[in-house]
């Protein structure tokens, strides 16, 4: 057997078709691996230009987005600016590095010490107090207030005009 490929390459009719298969081998290469890259999703995540310090509110002007090149990367990053702008931070962020939607939070509505309108709805009753908050607060927390006028603490949701909505227990 070995004597009669060696016999057919000095005769010529196997190098044409071996000269066949090295050009279509690597064309077929090519074509899985642009194939490849075709459907493979190309992600972006935002990172931080500067330092960016806990409390700091995030712009447009402090973000870029930037391609994703690792794919072992941690799920839960931010994929673009829209996503985080306004957002709170909770964690230092530093420049490069992607931003975790976990580090971040949304701004606080009703902060702690200030005066607040507490509104209690019972369908035909309604009833307003001033009261203060005892912590810091988003829209859509549940937060304890004092009434000004009573001392009694009461829980309610935050709203987005600002205002308690007391929950009945």
């Amino acid at each position: 057997m070995m004597f009669r490929l060696t016999a057919a390459l000095r005769t010529g009719r196997i190098l044409p078709a071996l000269r066949r298969a090295a050009l279509v081998a690597p064309a077929a290469l090519v074509g899985l691996c642009v194939a490849g890259a075709a459907l493979a999703d190309a992600h972006t995540a935002v990172v931080p230009k500067r330092i960016i310090y806990p409390g700091e509110e995030l712009d447009a002007g402090q973000l870029e987005e930037v391609e994703v090149t690792n794919p072992n990367i941690v799920k839960g990053y931010a994929e673009t600016i829209a996503d985080v702008s306004g957002l709170v931070t909770k964690r230092t962020l530093l420049p490069g590095r992607v931003i975790l939607t976990s580090a971040l939070r949304e701004p606080f509505a009703v902060s702690r010490g200030t005066t607040v309108q507490l509104v209690f709805d019972n369908g035909s009753l309604v009833l307003r107090a001033a009261g203060t908050p005892l912590a810091d607060a988003a829209v859509g927390d549940l937060i304890k207030v004092r009434n000004k006028d009573s001392g009694v603490i009461v829980s309610g949701t935050v709203m987005d005009d600002g205002t308690v909505h007391v929950v009945v227990k």
